[in-house]
């Protein structure tokens, strides 16, 4: 999720030096501009950029959706019902382009090269500009995205409170709510350790006040669920680290979590968002499976769900599919990162999902799931380090959009068109017999199983048919 490259050179580098060229903007990013320093600044951030409207597969245009609809019907549901899109503001708003072995590629137009709390109202009201102008209605954030750390905990929270007026004063009219908050426990050195599973005390309960306040303003805003990431809520070596003890101080994180959530009103999801590394060498929180019987293990399973992301799902070594899988039939599937990785690389790259391949295996899980609402699929990508127009905010989005829209239409075609079904089905038709039922059901031991064997002698297997499950998968793209 919400990696350190777009804070890496805040603070660190000269805004001038990693200055990139912009044509036409209203808001231009000079100290002496119309909007710098103003904090009810209400100009046009992208004036080159139209609504963004359905045109069709046949459109040409970039800046239209192809194949999502917002309003059209599939299997019983509009499309925009699916989704629930979501913009992430961290990739979107404070990405630099800049990466471990470079500085930033991009400064956009009204940006002061500041972290201040002006720079940050200026931000949510492009931010505000830019659902609007996608036509989305859900965004994400991480408290420190949207409003700059104090030098205490009460500066940062009264700088997170002033943006959070903002927002709450640009949500009138609008149906544009936060999908999900969070609490950035991953950047500042005191998390060098984690934050739930720190060595220090102290940091502990830092990290609570600190998501307790994220929390807050989530209800506040209308928020209908809360994500917890952890990528320090792990280790570099087991040979300082005492693990049983970190976990069960995780665990006394969530149940305080769950009880202030309740206490304050809080009726939307906790999600807890797996990753097996990066930054840490090993996440607790390793993969849907690993989270699952963490969350049995201490009592917290009926409490959580799981936000799936596809770029963490290929490192912990499985497909998006599998991950998605693994929390559907858990009953923890509650929200998607829609992203991807490379396959050439090592780390998570946070790619828009492009792959209408992969986007149909995601949406026939989401299908089975019979949606995943109050979750939706966040955009927890980001432009590439070489895209540095303002519009290619609006292509990567759109792109990602229809990818997933596509995927639903093939979904759906796969499912009506029952063969798929039914070649699964027949795969597994035996269980359907009296055996299989009593099996099923735990009335089988295993002397009666024997006694079974024995009267059926050699079992004969028949084919998986995977080609062919194959061949009628692909003829749906």
């Amino acid at each position: 999720m919400k990696k350190v490259c777009f804070f890496m050179i805040l603070g660190c580098l000269n805004a001038a030096s990693f200055l990139v060229s912009a044509e036409s903007q209203t808001c231009p990013a000079d100290l002496g501009g119309k909007c710098s320093g103003s904090d009810d600044w209400q100009g046009e951030f992208f004036p080159e950029i139209p609504q963004i409207k359905y045109e069709g597969p046949s459109s040409k245009n970039p800046l239209a959706y192809r194949w999502y609809n917002a309003e059209e019907e599939i299997l019983g549901k509009k499309m925009k019902d699916w989704f629930r899109f979501s913009v992430a503001f961290w990739h979107t708003f404070r990405g630099t382009g800049g990466d471990p072995f470079g500085a930033a590629t991009k400064y956009w137009p009204w940006e002061d090269g500041t972290n201040s709390v002006s720079m940050a109202k200026r931000r949510m009201r492009a931010n505000f500009e830019f659902l609007k102008k996608l036509g989305v209605d859900w965004w994400c954030f991480h408290d420190r995205d949207i409003a700059p750390d104090g030098n205490t905990l009460e500066e940062s929270n009264k700088n997170l409170d002033e943006v959070i007026e903002l927002a709450k004063e640009l949500q009138k009219g609008s149906k544009i709510r936060p999908l999900w908050g969070t609490a950035q426990l991953f950047l500042h050195p005191r998390y060098m350790h984690g934050g739930a599973t720190s060595s220090e005390v102290g940091v502990y309960a830092y990290a609570a006040a600190q998501v307790k306040k994220a929390m807050e303003v989530t209800h506040y805003l209308g928020g209908e669920n809360y994500v917890f990431w952890g990528g320090r809520e792990g280790y570099q070596t087991l040979l300082n680290t005492d693990m049983e003890r970190e976990l069960d101080h995780m665990a006394r994180f969530f149940e305080a979590a769950v009880a202030y959530k309740k206490k304050i009103g809080f009726n939307g999801t906790l999600l807890i968002e797996p990753k097996p590394q990066e930054p840490t060498k090993h996440q607790y929180d390793w993969d849907a499976a690993t989270a699952a019987n963490f969350l049995r293990k201490y009592g917290l399973i009926n409490e959580f769900k799981l936000n799936i992301e596809c770029n963490h799902a290929t490192l912990s070594g499985h497909t998006c599919h599998h991950e998605l899988e693994t929390a559907r039939i858990n009953g923890l599937l509650g929200n998607i990162d829609a992203n991807t990785g490379d396959a050439q690389t090592g780390w998570d790259t946070d790619q828009f999902l492009t792959d209408v391949g992969e986007a149909t295996m995601v949406m026939m899980s989401v299908i089975k799931n019979g949606g995943i609402a109050p979750g939706g699929f966040n955009f927890d990508a980001k432009l590439r380090r070489e895209s540095t127009d303002v519009e290619d905010l609006f292509i990567a989005h759109i792109s990602g959009m229809d990818t997933v829209a596509r995927g639903l239409r093939n979904a759906a075609k796969i499912l009506e068109d029952g063969r798929l079904s039914e070649l699964v089905g027949k795969r597994y038709s035996s269980w359907n017999s009296e055996l299989g039922k009593q099996i099923e059901e735990g009335k089988a031991d295993f002397e009666y199983l024997e006694k079974k064997a024995k009267e059926f002698g050699e079992p004969k297997v028949p084919s998986a048919k995977q080609e062919l499950a194959e061949m009628i998968f692909q003829s749906a793209m």
